[in-house]
């Protein structure tokens, strides 16, 4: 074909120079056309109908491999295979096109084997044992030793050399290519498990107390991450520190839309006591809890009937309402219909083991946004109204006592002793 295309541009009035010149450029321009035109061909209709095969089908098999791209990969074969099929017409560097060509397709194919491995896992992970005996780990290693392989098959190609001459040349300087790539080797090895498991992307939210990270990652490299704190300094991580040390993501609270409220209110234990009559007709009015508390009181009428327990019997006998228990049952009924608190989440209210601080009375629910901002406003706004109820069941907010408490009682026993 080059002489054919050499001869037509000499007969146009060209030189030889020159017609030369630009018939490898056509050559060039046409094998790539035609190489690419090709591929958006395949990849427009064949993978296409591929695809629609797949979702037809019954076997998840199919579908797991579109949905992974394998054939998408090998699609791209095919402009090197053109190019092969062009080389013979060029006058020069024959040779050095089939060894790119080879390489490229021997590089394509591992790609694909890839993707296919991955979708292996997918259908593996839709079974129940995969939740026992995960195979990602073993897959992984296969993806690195195929890799190597690959590697090595390629230079050897582009070298025109045995792949056993030049594994030989590299177990030699294996001990000084260690030493010298060690923290490449290092950093290469932990961006795969990186990647491999999703541990990391840019833009996450991860907390590393031992780095003094607490921010967005910015920046993944093959040696670092850089991870731009709250106070806009940034955090420069080796990669491999992240795989040995312990960090937290918070990408998940952002997935489920929710950020965790987790915080106690400390009850002085002396304030606590149990309900009469007059505290009951008082909750009644209080609109979260007037069904609660008229079904608590029928409940606990018909048990202490049950059991002989009369209302003039003994408070120690029998059931009764606490303060404290409908105060839980108040802020539970509070964050249920508070509308930026998220309703999908789990959301409730606890006591804890007794403290010298009082008895804590912990709020665990999940707010709508996980905007920093809005989040703290929810968060104050709910403690606010917490706090400011409290009294309202008769109960006291527990706190150490201050200075100005301290001089207020020294005051008040000396005026005590002035007027005794």
């Amino acid at each position: 074909m080059f002489d054919i295309i050499k001869d037509f541009l000499i007969k146009k009035g060209l030189e030889s120079s020159l017609a030369e010149v630009l018939s490898v450029l056509s050559l060039i321009i046409l094998s790539l056309i035609t190489g690419f035109a090709l591929y958006f061909i395949a990849k427009r209709i064949i993978l296409k109908f591929f695809a629609v095969i797949a979702k037809k089908s019954k076997t998840k098999w199919d579908d797991a491999v579109v949905n992974n791209k394998v054939f998408n990969r090998l699609a791209l074969i095919i402009p090197a295979l053109v190019l092969n099929w062009f080389a013979p017409s060029f006058p020069s560097g024959r040779e050095w096109i089939r060894r790119i060509t080879y390489s490229f397709i021997i590089f394509c194919v591992v790609l694909a084997f890839d993707k296919f491995l991955n979708a292996v896992n997918d259908i593996y992970r839709k079974y129940e044992i995969s939740k026992t005996r995960p195979i990602k780990g073993y897959l992984q290693i296969i993806k690195i030793f195929v890799y190597i392989v690959a590697c090595v098959i390629i230079i050897s190609v582009l070298m025109d050399r045995s792949p056993l001459i030049l594994l030989g040349g590299i177990g030699a300087a294996t001990a000084v290519l260690l030493l010298i790539f060690q923290n490449s080797i290092l950093g290469f090895v932990a961006g795969i498990q990186l990647t491999e498991n999703d541990m990391v992307r840019i833009g996450d939210w991860i907390e590393m107390p031992s780095r003094n990270a607490d921010g967005d990652v910015i920046d993944i490299t093959l040696h670092t991450v850089k991870v731009k704190n709250w106070d806009k300094t940034i955090t420069t991580i080796p990669t491999h520190a992240l795989i040995s040390e312990s960090f937290k993501n918070w990408r998940g609270m952002s997935e489920t839309g929710g950020r965790r409220i987790k915080r106690c209110v400390y009850i002085d234990m002396t304030s606590i006591r149990f309900c009469n009559d007059e505290m009951l007709e008082r909750f009644k009015k209080i609109r979260y809890i007037e069904d609660y508390i008229n079904g608590k009181i029928d409940e606990i009428s018909e048990y202490n009937k049950a059991l002989g327990v009369d209302d003039n019997s003994s408070v120690v006998n029998g059931r009764h309402l606490t303060n404290i228990g409908t105060f839980r049952a108040y802020v539970t009924a509070y964050l249920k219909n508070h509308p930026k608190i998220h309703k999908e989440l789990i959301s409730m209210v606890r006591q804890l083991a007794p403290a010298d601080k009082g008895i804590p009375v912990e709020i665990y629910c999940f707010t709508s946004t996980t905007a920093w901002v809005d989040y703290e406003s929810i968060q104050s706004d709910v403690f606010d109204h917490i706090l400011a109820v409290v009294p309202e069941f008769d109960l006291r907010i527990y706190q150490g006592p201050s200075g100005h408490d301290l001089s207020d009682a020294v005051t008040a026993i000396q005026n005590k002793k002035d007027f005794g």
